[in-house]
């Protein structure tokens, strides 16, 4: 029988209870072992809506467990860099919900004590282990639409509720850092590179970006768009425009099996998209990575080199 890894999860948060947490129980290498909440009521919820052998209600204690082998961290984004290295100094592997952190001196940090204490430390970008993903991939490594030339990518939804801590800038609130860095993982994931040249606008509602919208420019000239924004409707799209054709990609970072639009010589072909389990292969995929000594799907150089577009992005956008 294969080996399991036993998971930890430090926090009860909406994502970790509806989407994380059911992916670790259908992965084949993985165990949903313990939860760590200081809040009484959502342990006690966790804990009667899950399998759970252990709940704690510290982080540290959960930590000190000699049996967690791996944690999710699913807590604010300004709370990431203290628990991951924390984390790292117990000697657990580190699946840490997106954005790794908030600067590069944390992104430096969180990466050296991963190294120091010899565990894996990975952002938590489930969009990269679906179907969609792959198939996009695959095709533009065909060469289907020829050399990219404009990328256009936005992630966008309606938030209402003004307590939200994506509204909260003390906790590293705003659309970019939410739903923008999606779009710019994607970016970096085609493109391999930081932008020469970035310019953005924002508008700004809590004093974080309610709505931003930037242009990066690459070397080889290509010209990208980042639309993102906590104040419309549900959008999730991708174009990505090159010199023999063009791929029109909806719900791009999402689970459904929505067809990718090819549009070429005048014509338009629906490319089908498999159904897939994004938090299932990504808790199962870093579990592996575990357990076979190998380097994490998303890389901490990807990491800090998106991190820093995000930066010099909100940077532009002031």
């Amino acid at each position: 029988m294969e080996r399991k890894i036993n998971y930890g999860i430090l926090g009860y948060a909406r994502i970790a209870r509806d989407k994380v947490i059911p992916g670790i129980l259908e992965a084949r290498n993985a165990n949903l072992y313990a939860v760590a909440s200081t809040n009484d009521t959502r342990r006690k919820q966790a804990m009667d809506t899950y399998p759970f052998e252990k709940s704690y209600d510290s982080y540290q204690a959960l930590l000190d467990d000699n049996r967690v082998d791996a944690v999710y961290i699913p807590l604010p984004n300004s709370m990431h860099k203290e628990w991951a290295i924390k984390a790292a100094r117990a000697g657990k592997h580190i699946l840490c919900e997106k954005p790794l952190a908030l600067s590069l001196e944390d992104v430096d940090q969180m990466t050296a004590a991963a190294r120091e204490n010899k565990v894996l430390l990975m952002e938590a970008f489930m969009y990269r282990f679906t179907t969609r993903t792959q198939k996009v991939k695959e095709l533009l490594g065909e060469g289907i639409i020829g050399e990219i030339r404009h990328i256009n990518s936005t992630f966008r939804f309606l938030l209402e509720d003004l307590s939200d801590i994506r509204l909260n800038a003390e906790l590293g609130g705003g659309s970019l850092w939410d739903v923008g860095c999606y779009p710019v993982n994607f970016l970096g994931m085609l493109m391999g590179e930081e932008p020469t040249d970035v310019s953005a606008l924002k508008v700004a509602r809590q004093e974080v970006d309610d709505s931003l919208s930037a242009v990066l420019r690459y070397r080889n000239g290509a010209i990208a768009t980042v639309n993102s924004g906590l104040n419309s409707q549900s959008c999730m799209f991708t174009e990505i425009n090159g010199t023999g054709g063009t791929l029109l990609i909806r719900d791009t970072f999402d689970d459904t099996t929505t067809p990718i639009l090819l549009v070429k010589d005048g014509k338009t072909t629906e490319i089908e998209i498999a159904p897939s389990k994004r938090y299932v292969r990504e808790a199962e995929d870093f579990a592996d990575a575990i357990l076979n000594n190998r380097p994490a799907e998303i890389s901490l150089e990807e990491t800090r080199r998106n991190i820093n577009v995000i930066l010099r992005i909100l940077k532009a956008a002031r």
